[in-house]
């Protein structure tokens, strides 16, 4: 799998911290973790294992879609 780059939009913000809208912009590499960089008022980079972990905590239930830049 090549790297390939990503947004997170979200619908609903449940916690309201992290707004509506693009609220990341991120990167899953060829080995599969990922890299977020968090927008906004509390700006922030995160590493993941997988797209998979970040979205357990940061997919709100549905609320967040991930929208990809280089193709699917």
């Amino acid at each position: 799998m090549p790297m390939r780059r990503f947004l997170l939009d979200r619908a609903v913000d449940n916690t309201g911290v992290s707004g509506v809208g693009v609220v990341a912009e991120g990167v899953e590499f060829s080995s599969g973790n990922v890299v977020m960089q968090w927008l906004g008022e509390h700006p922030s980079i995160v590493v993941w294992p997988d797209l998979r972990h970040a979205l357990a905590v940061h997919g709100h239930d549905g609320a967040t879609t991930v929208r990809w830049l280089d193709g699917v």
